[in-house]
């Protein structure tokens, strides 16, 4: 009889493993997800910068060095594609400032705002933007429970047995650029 209830314990025991190790796996893939939502939503933005640029060339002729900075950025940004989420957030946020001075200068060009195409892009850029900002929060929730599951007893036995670790987190860094930035080109 005692044989048994030692069995009956170490199988609870076990089965109790599998299951943390399970819910690892799973907040682990939850992760991931995350950060494919984000990568998708950033190359979104970045696939739509040359078209809002070229939009714009023709009416900032004096504004050359606000074009070469977003274009700049944005190579920036691109090239770090397989980056750390700090290092990502550290180029995104260099192509966001660069963005917002870009829809600055283009407040003082009449015909630039009346231009259709200019306006879908803003409006694209805009969307996109919110994308990011709502990827961002679902990927931290993700890195959030990922980080918890690993540090906490009894998971951590598991977590340190089969290497998970835990996952930064995708920041803003300044508090600046924590808002997404509404540009109105209405009078």
């Amino acid at each position: 009889m005692g044989t048994i209830a030692i069995l009956v314990v170490l199988a609870a025991i076990a089965l109790y493993g599998v299951y943390l190790y399970n819910n690892l796996v799973r907040l682990r893939q939850m992760t991931a997800e995350g950060w494919s939502g984000i990568d998708v939503q950033l190359k979104r933005r970045a696939d739509l910068i040359p078209n809002l640029l070229e939009s714009v060339k023709g009416y900032m002729t004096h504004e050359r060095e606000v074009l070469e900075e977003v274009t700049r950025a944005r190579s920036q940004a691109v090239g770090v594609q397989n980056g750390t989420p700090a290092q990502r957030a550290a180029a995104e946020n260099a192509l966001s400032g660069a963005l917002g001075r870009l829809m600055a200068v283009a407040e003082s060009y009449p015909d630039l705002k009346a231009s259709q195409n200019f306006v879908e892009f803003q409006r694209a850029l805009e969307e996109t933007e919110n994308e990011i900002a709502l990827s961002r929060r679902y990927y931290n929730g993700a890195a959030r429970n990922l980080n918890i599951a690993v540090e906490s007893f009894p998971s951590v036995l598991i977590a340190s047995q089969f290497n998970f670790s835990k996952v930064e987190y995708f920041e803003i860094e300044e508090a600046t650029d924590r808002a997404v930035p509404k540009v109105s080109f209405e009078k």
